[in-house]
Formats: C-alpha cells, structure tokens, sequence
C-alpha cells in the first residue's frame, strides 16, 4: 500500500516535468521559427550585409550586370569568334531560340515544382532536412530551386568550407524570393540558361551547344540536352570530354526525370538511354578558329588608343606615324575610346556582348587557309627542309658575303633573348650563363608540324632554330570596288606564328613596285609602245656613284624593247632607264599617294627595283587602284557593330582616293593583265590552276630570294601574297624555288581555283576590264610569239 502511494506520487512529481520540458521544447521551437523569420526578414532588407553576405540592391536585382563575349561574324553568316576574358565565354540567347528539350529536363530534373513555389520549394528542403541531414541518405537530391541556383550564380561569391557556404545559403534564399517577384518564370530560366558555366569556355547554353555539338541551341536533340543538363550538377565531375561513360549515365538519370515528369515517353526514354554520348567538341580559344590573325588584328584596332609619341619605343617610330593616320582616317581605329555608350563609360569588348559584323567572307577565308596550308605543306616546306638538311647554321644561310659565323651567333642569341622563356627567367634573378645553360638542356615540349603538334624532347635553344626553319607568309584579298576585306592570313599557324605578315610584318617588295614606277612615267607622258635599249645601264645615283644593275634573264640583249615587253618580262634595266628620266623624290611621293606609309623609303634611283619595306595590307590597298579605274580603296574589315540588343551603334563606309589619271591607267592596266597572260605571272593560267580569268598582276623578289611576292587583280577581288622566312638570312638559295612565281604565286592560284569553283560566291571568270575607244594604247601586234616564261628579276646589284 505504501509502494504504491509511492510510486504515485513520483508519477504526479514526474508529470509536470515532462509538461515543463515539452512547453519549453515548443517555447524554443517557436521562439526559433520567429528569431528565423525575423532574421530572413532582416536579410531581406539588406540587414546582415557582410555577415551572411550582400544583398544586392533592388536596382541591382532588377537589372543584373551580365557579362557577355562579344561575338565576330562574318559578311555570309557565320561566327567567326569571340572575344572575352577568362570570367567567360557567355553569348546571349532568348528562350525562344533554345531547344523546349532542354528546358524541360532543366525543370525536370533541378526543380519539378519550378513552376509551383516562389522561390523556395518548402517540400525539398524537409526532404533533405529529414533525409538528408536526419537519415544520411546520400541519394536524396537537393533542395535548392533553379531560381536559388541562379541567385548563387549572379551574386555568391566561392565558398571557403562548409561554414561558408552555410552562411550563403539564407541570403541566396532571399535573393531567390526577389527575383521570383521580379522576373517571370520564362524570365529565370532564361537568366540561367544564359549564366552556367559548362567547361571549356562555354558559359550559358549557346556557347555549350556550340563547344560539344557544334550547333545552336535550338537545334539541341532530347538525348543531346538530357547531357547538357546533367553537367549542371556538377561540370567537372560529369565532364563529357574526358569522362565519357560517367557523364552518359548522368545523362541516363536525367532522361528518367524527364520520364517521371511526362515529358518524354517510357519508349523514348528506353531508346535514348542505349544511345552512346556522341560529341562535336570544338574548344574555343581565341588562336583556334576561323581568321585568328584577323581577329587579333581587329582586337587591336578596336582597343587602340590615340597615338601618343612618348608611348612608342625610338624604333616604333614609324608605328607611330602608322597609328596617327589610322586615328584621324579610320574610325573603327580607337572605336573603343571613340564611342562612348549613352552613360558616358566606355565599351568593353569582353563584356558587352557586342555583335561584330565584318566584311570577311567564311568561305573565301577557309579557301585562303587552306590555300596557306596545301602549298606549304604539300611543297614549300619540305622542299626547304630538304634544301637546309645537314647544312650548318641551318636555317640560316651561312656564307662570307651574306652571313658570317659571328653575325649568325648574334642572331641566334638574339632569338633567344627576344624568347617568354628567357625574359621569364631573366625577370626571375637568373644570370645570364644560367640562362644558357637552361636554354641548352632538353626538356619536354610541343613542336609545330603540319601533320599535327609534336610532343618531344629537346633544348629550349633547337626548338627555336627548328621553328625558324618554317617560312612565314602573309595573304590578304579584297574587293576593290568598296574595300571589303573577304580574306585575311596573317601566317602559317597563329598558335605558334603569331605575328601577323599581313598588318604588322613589312618586307622588301621587289619588282612589286614597278606597276608605281611604271605608272608614274604612263603619267609623265610615256606610252607601253616606247623604246629604249636592253643593256645593262651605268646610272649615277644621288651622289655620284656609279650604279648598274644586273638582270637575270638574257632575252632579247641588246635590242630596242618597249615598255609593254619590260614590264612583261620583269625587266631591270629598263625599269633602270626610266628611272633615271625621272625623279626618286616623286616616286616617293606618288606610292605614299597609292597609300603605302612607310616614310623611311631612300628616294634613290635604285627604289626602281624596290628595296623599300612595306606590308601586304599596304600593298592589297596599292593595287586596288590598278582594277578600280585608278581609284584607291582602303581596307573595310568591319561593316556594323550593335549591341548585345542588336541595336546598330556604328557603320562603317568605303574610303576612296583617286591616284591615276584615266589615259594613264588604261595604258597601265593594259601592260598589267599582259604579265599575267604572257609574262612572269603566267603560272596560273596552267595546271593544277588553270585560271581563265582577266587578271592582272607582278611578281616580285628580292635579293637572294629572301622575299618572294605575287600581287594580283581581277575587276572583282585585288589580292596580294607574300612568302618569306622569320629572317631575310633565311631562305632558299635557288631562284627556282625563291622567286614569286614559286613561292608565293601557287597560294594565289589554289585560292582563287577555289573561289571560282564555288558558284554560291558572287565571282565569275568571264567579267572583264572595259577599254574606252578613246584611249590610245598604242599596243603591239602580238606579243604571244615573242613569250618565254622567265624567272623574276630581284633587285640584285643596288650597289656593284
């Protein structure tokens, strides 16, 4: 009787604890849901800013600073590239242009209630409380909601740990809760879409259809979107690129989302789920692509800044002047610092999404490449291994005349120390004889070759000479009408040569430059059917001395010769001869009026032969003048920019300047397309060319064949070729192989066989040059009967 009175009274004593332990159980339970939701409340309205993170302003929320590439395209259509910083490679697309496949396995599988909470989907986060925190179910999935994901995305930077990250997360929620109110679900999605990062460069859904299928993303198929999705958990990881079969599974439990959703059917999901992962990858880095010389020539004449003399090295000086002309009569020359946007704050082209279209054409530009590429590979370049096999100094031409030992040991080290590896270690505190002796141990690298990149073992200082061994070459073509740029190589590999041969490189043009002097006597009055005596003249030059140069072909010594034949056949001694009837000084004068810069041309009687240094570009624009009715066309490379809206901010128009009166450029014309026809341009009228064109043209080559030139013109396109080594002491030592005609003609001629081959380009081989009746050229009979093919003459013995 007492047990139990005891043992109730410890149960009433027992009771009311129990009760006291619940009540306050429930007081901290609610006291922490009001602490909860007065500290959201509180981060809502930018509270805890710097606690738990920012909270962006509402302005900020409602306009968010996306950052997107801008993007090149070419006159037909296509991209071309992009230009943007190591933060992305993102190209703004509207949810209409992507494919319904890929939003529907976003949704699917990252947020089924997408379209049902605002923001924060309640039932997710109590599954991963009870399973994921409670249970350890590490298969649970996660709470996070797209729009959630997308708050991360804008506004969170990278966590330090868990601790960190942590701390993001109610902030994000918040984050997630303003954009639900204001942005529409489309909206969200598209904001999304356009901000992932998926690898490779590719940030947001455009650019990742275009790195791992090569296509837009409205044409992304269901298997092909199940992919892109599934990377979204975790890019590294599902990496489709190197971790096939992992990423293929990922890809399989993403079409089962899509399945469980009702958005494909049990048979489509069972049939895309035995498809292998099939890819298209195209990695996108600014030295791959189409035009990559183009491209970076047209980055540095975007960002240019206006020419200030004490920004230029004392050997920039003609840089300067170069930059200076382009500031005032370019205005896509500094277009950056020229246009301003509406707020007064300058344009970035890594971020703005700029849409620039140029006037390359994709097709034209992929035939030059590949004209490059075929010559080089195929002939030039073993011919010239061949050639420097085994001979010491290679690639060097060593002799007592051109070359001495000592001079060859001074232009090795200056390679060296012009080379990333020296001035890294250079700058790090290493001597010089440490330096050395690192540029002469063998470490692993990569090499170029045209059958692919070559890893190997060798010294820093033979990899250097191994890759002089490769000549250079610069190609550009041009419509003379409106000065539109369709194709532009700038050398033969941008990843390894990047130096650019067609803007930037300036080399000896040879007998290129008779068409000016030739021009310039047409103008004095001289007429093609003029004669004068083919023999080797004696010409005092400006100071007295006693000039002669040599010829290499022995046609015709000794006789009267017109002035059609001579420049025909590459003449020197005639080209000799009219120089000396007229001035230097104005020679100068009139190639700086054919829009050639260079003002350190010596206005001396040997010019004639074209010892002068000017680029391709320079030249392309010099020659439009010979198709264009002696009117000179500059170099359009950009027809429009908008911006990343489409809005048109600029345009860009044809700069026009007349150089040749019309008698004088009928009757230069005329005696132009005869080099092509029977003269040292003759080569592309045979196979494997067999161009039926009217085409005019010069080939040109310098002293021991270290440049070699073909420039020519049709009434449609100007084009002008260049092909050389990195050095004038590197080059072939036969004419057969040195001269225009072999080294930089064979480029011109795949080139245009291409063109004219592709009917969906605007060329034809039957337009014409049309002659007035009224110009009096005073042409020969027949010159076939007097036509061998002859080599191009070089500017040899300037000073015997």
């Amino acid at each position: 009787m007492t047990n139990n009175k005891k043992k109730s009274s410890e149960k009433s004593t027992r009771k009311p604890i129990t009760n006291k332990i619940i009540r306050w159980m429930w007081i901290t339970f609610f006291s922490a849901l009001i602490l909860g939701f007065i500290s959201l409340t509180l981060i809502y309205n930018g509270a805890f800013n710097g606690f738990f993170g920012h909270m962006p302003p509402i302005e900020d929320l409602k306009n968010p600073k996306d950052k997107y590439a801008s993007v090149i395209y070419a006159a037909d259509g296509p991209e071309l590239g992009r230009y943007f910083r190591n933060t992305g490679n993102r190209v703004y697309v509207d949810l209409d242009d992507v494919s319904q496949h890929v939003i529907d396995a976003l949704i699917a599988t990252e947020d089924v209630r997408f379209h049902e909470h605002s923001g924060i989907d309640m039932r997710a986060m109590f599954r991963v409380i009870v399973k994921t925190l409670l249970l350890q179910q590490k298969n649970a999935g996660g709470g996070s909601t797209i729009t959630q994901q997308l708050a991360k995305q804008l506004y969170s930077p990278p966590s330090n740990g868990l601790f960190d990250r942590a701390m993001q997360k109610p902030i994000e929620w918040m984050i997630a809760i303003k954009l639900e109110k204001y942005y529409s679900k489309e909206e969200i999605i598209r904001m999304y879409l356009n901000q992932f990062d998926f690898l490779y460069n590719a940030v947001g859904i455009k650019s990742a259809a275009h790195v791992y299928f090569g296509k837009e993303p409205k044409d992304l198929t269901i298997e092909e979107s199940a992919m892109l999705v599934g990377m979204v958990k975790n890019p590294s990881y599902y990496n489709p690129v190197r971790r096939s079969e992992r990423t293929r599974e990922r890809r399989n439990v993403v079409l089962d989302q899509m399945c469980n959703a009702d958005m494909i059917t049990k048979t489509e999901r069972d049939s895309l789920k035995q498809l292998p992962l099939v890819l298209n990858f195209h990695r996108v880095d600014h030295k791959e692509g189409p035009a990559p010389y183009f491209r970076e020539e047209l980055r540095r004449i975007l960002r240019a800044k206006k020419p200030n003399i004490n920004d230029y090295f004392e050997w920039e000086k003609q840089k300067f002047i170069d930059d200076s002309i382009a500031w005032e009569t370019n205005p896509l020359f500094g277009w950056i610092e020229k246009n301003p946007k509406p707020d007064g704050s300058k344009y970035d082209i890594y971020t703005d999404g700029l849409k620039i279209y140029t006037t390359i054409d994709s097709r034209m530009q992929q035939y030059a490449e590949d004209a490059v590429e075929n010559h080089f590979s195929k002939t030039l370049q073993p011919n010239f291994f061949k050639e420097k096999k085994g001979v010491k100094g290679a690639p060097y031409t060593t002799n007592r005349v051109e070359l001495s030992s000592a001079q060859l040991s001074s232009l090795i080290n200056k390679a060296m120390e012009q080379s990333d590896r020296y001035r890294i270690m250079s700058k790090a505190g290493y001597s010089d004889a440490e330096i050395k002796e690192a540029f002469n141990k063998p470490v692993d690298m990569k090499v170029f070759s045209y059958n692919g990149v070559i890893d190997t073992t060798m010294t820093p200082l033979d990899s250097i000479l191994y890759h002089k061994h490769f000549l250079r070459t610069g190609f550009m073509s041009m419509d003379p009408r409106n000065g539109h740029v369709k194709a532009y190589v700038g050398g033969p590999n941008f990843t390894f040569f990047q130096y650019d041969m067609v803007s930037t490189g300036r080399r000896q043009i040879g007998s290129t430059i008779k068409p000016f002097l030739y021009t310039y006597a047409m103008e004095e009055g001289f007429t093609p059917c003029d004669e004068m005596l083919n023999e080797q003249p004696t010409i005092l030059d400006e100071l007295g001395r006693p000039w002669s140069p040599r010829n290499a072909s022995k046609a015709r010594v000794g006789e009267m010769v017109d002035l059609r034949w001579a420049l025909t056949n590459s003449n020197n001694w005639i080209s000799a001869r009219i120089m000396e009837k007229l001035s230097p000084a104005t020679l100068v004068r009139n190639i700086h009026n054919f829009g050639i810069t260079n003002q350190s041309i010596v206005p001396s009687v040997s010019l004639c032969l074209g010892p002068c240094e000017v680029s391709v570009k320079e030249m392309v624009t010099a020659y439009s003048a010979f198709t264009n009715n002696g009117i000179r066309v500059d170099p359009v490379y950009v027809t429009a920019i908008a911006d990343a809206n489409g809005n048109i901010i600029s345009e860009f128009t044809p700069n026009h300047t007349e150089v040749i009166s019309e008698k004088a450029y009928y009757r230069i014309l005329s005696i132009l397309l005869n080099v092509v026809d029977w003269g040292t341009g003759n080569r592309i009228r045979r196979a494997p060319y067999n161009i039926t064109a009217q085409t005019g043209g010069k080939t040109g080559t310098t002293n021991d064949n270290a440049d070699g030139w073909f420039m020519a013109f049709t009434p449609q396109l100007v084009s002008g070729v260049w092909v050389g080594g990195e050095e004038r002491y590197i080059h072939f030592n036969s004419m057969a192989q040195g001269q225009g005609a072999s080294m930089a003609l064979p480029i011109y001629g795949l080139y245009m066989s291409k063109v004219y081959a592709d009917k969906s380009l605007p060329y034809s081989q039957d337009i014409t040059f049309k002659f007035p009746s009224h110009i009096d050229l005073c042409e020969k009979e027949n010159f076939g009967e007097e036509y061998t093919e002859t080599t191009e003459e070089s500017i040899e013995g300037v000073f015997d």
